[in-house]
């Protein structure tokens, strides 16, 4: 008998597999959608395992404490903002609609007050590059450009911890502690590198696919590897 793709196992949703959440500070989010603009003190930075930036703890005037992600230059004992009237500054909170275009943004929401879902990693900024009657158009740190609800709101600047790729982790030890932290898979294995049983494209002495790496749409879920229901191309006969 076969066994589960190493894909499927971390679908499961076993304890193997599952993100070791009670040792991460706090979750990230902008302060409750109530349409008032408030002012904010910086508490605190923290590192957090969950995250690859750097948190900050606020506490806002209306007794609301929230901790975002923090952006370059900012300090502890700070002041910032959150509210469609504050200025675009760097740490403010806005909707899309009022901040300027050109401006550094992350931590973007997908729909109004879900406390944001996009550019969350360290290092990254996006940038608005227009504004029509459709919505906001931002482009991302993929060089993706994708439309926006004004209404969603989104921090000004540009996450802290930039350069965290450019150190080298010199060991496989290094790299296998790192990922642990997060509960990430690692190191990889390729699926040629694999006994028959583990993969479709596992056995044999060499580094070669004993099958075609192109999957049929009504394949099984074990055969559902390499190159999915591939898209007709190339001349039409």
């Amino acid at each position: 008998m076969g066994k589960n793709l190493i894909q499927q196992r971390r679908g499961k949703g076993s304890s193997t597999y599952r993100a070791p959440s009670f040792r991460y500070k706090a979750k990230v989010n902008h302060n409750k959608l109530t349409g008032e603009t408030v002012k904010g003190q910086i508490l605190d930075i923290i590192k957090c395992s969950g995250h690859s930036a750097p948190l900050i703890q606020v506490a806002y005037d209306n007794g609301e404490q929230a901790w975002i992600i923090a952006p370059e230059g900012v300090r502890v004992g700070e002041t910032i903002e959150s509210g469609p009237e504050c200025r675009a500054k760097t740490g403010n909170t806005l909707p899309l609609k009022n901040i300027p275009e050109g401006t550094p943004v992350y931590n973007i929401e997908s729909s109004p007050g879900d406390g944001g879902k996009f550019v969350r990693t360290s290092g990254t900024a996006a940038k608005i590059v227009g504004k029509t009657r459709a919505g906001i158009t931002i482009i991302l740190p993929s060089s993706k450009q994708k439309l926006f609800n004004p209404e969603c709101r989104a921090c000004i600047g540009v996450i802290a911890g930039g350069g965290r790729l450019e150190k080298p982790f010199l060991k496989a030890g290094n790299k296998y502690h790192a990922m642990r932290a997060k509960n990430k898979l690692y190191p990889h294995v390729c699926g040629v590198s694999m006994n028959a049983v583990a993969h479709p494209f596992g056995s044999g002495s060499s580094h070669t696919k004993g099958r075609p790496t192109q999957a049929g749409k009504h394949a099984p879920p074990g055969r559902k590897v390499g190159s999915l229901s591939p898209k007709r191309t190339g001349h039409k006969r």
